[in-house]
């Protein structure tokens, strides 16, 4: 992709896999950077150390955006707060604002019992500032704008992850008439494509194992609440986005059946679409302007 100096929107792959427990992918969560904002959708293993590795002080985060409520992505929370509210994370010194879909007051609520103890013994012992470990929470009963600030919207919609996984939200971020989708854990929904209509970057997940084992009970279940590589073409084909991402990638395997490699995933997806595609790595930036670069994280020099 062709490098842009107008960028619109910046997209950061914190976490691209799943809750395989994988040093290289950890489970979901992605930084979006629009309009001075800094937005954090789910905060899944090890987020916090990501925004660390891509060179984000957590402490810049303002907003926190919630999927739905599995462990994957919601996982790093506690680090992700109380770690931007040291002085190593930024000293976070004003409250940070959580919004998602029902349930995210309990989620919020649990973690402030759990962390009471430790946030008075450091407020009381270090003087770090009480006002650092608030919390604003915006829970929405319903998909719609969640987020209206410089330009920025942000707006949710229901997808369908299972019958029983619910509530379940994708993101649609806009600023500067460029548009950026994320569709969140998801089966085969066009309710995604609908959505991600002809935008500059559709970010998507996926399942996969090898044919071989389709016919276990255990995988069978786990991938019957996500699309396919060759459902997700099909998504991109009838979205037509500038530029498709595959994310959270639940990869299955098991002794003789090894997980599908990246490769192995791309030939299956262009069984149904032939368009721009990159299977994300974490730690990867887009940048979306005039043109959509695409940027491998490399270790700083001397690291």
């Amino acid at each position: 992709m062709t490098k842009s100096n107008d960028i619109a929107i910046a997209v950061t792959t914190l976490g691209t896999g799943a809750p395989v427990l994988d040093p290289n992918r950890f489970s979901q969560s992605i930084l979006v950077e629009a309009g001075g904002h800094q937005l954090l959708f789910d905060t899944g293993r090890g987020a916090v150390l990501r925004l660390v590795q891509a060179g984000v002080k957590p402490a810049s985060v303002g907003q926190l955006f919630f999927t739905h409520y599995h462990s994957d992505h919601t996982v790093g929370f506690a680090d992700f707060w109380l770690s931007s509210w040291l002085p190593a994370g930024g000293g976070r010194k004003s409250s940070l604002t959580v919004s998602g879909p029902t349930g995210v007051e309990a989620l919020i609520e649990g973690h402030r019992l759990a962390f009471a103890d430790d946030i008075s013994i450091r407020t009381a012992d270090q003087n770090l500032p009480r006002e650092g470990t608030e919390i604003n929470v915006r829970s929405f009963d319903k998909s719609g704008v969640v987020f209206d600030k410089d330009g920025v919207v942000v707006t949710s919609f229901d997808s369908n992850h299972g019958e029983k996984i619910k509530p379940n939200w994708g993101y649609k971020i806009q600023y500067d008439g460029k548009t950026v989708v994320i569709s969140g854990d998801t089966k085969f929904d066009p309710m995604v494509a609908n959505m991600a209509k002809e935008v500059d970057l559709l970010l998507h997940s996926f399942g996969a194992a090898r044919e071989g084992l389709l016919s276990n009970p255990d995988v069978a279940g786990i991938l019957q609440h996500h699309t396919s590589p060759v459902e997700a073409g099909e998504i991109f084909a009838i979205a037509q986005p500038k530029l498709a991402v595959l994310i959270h990638m639940v990869l299955l395997g098991r002794p003789g059946y090894p997980p599908l490699t990246p490769d192995e995933v791309l030939a299956l997806m262009r069984e149904s679409y032939q368009g721009p595609v990159v299977v994300a790595e974490d730690l990867m930036r887009f940048e979306v302007g005039d043109h959509i670069s695409v940027i491998p994280w490399s270790p700083p020099a001397g690291s």
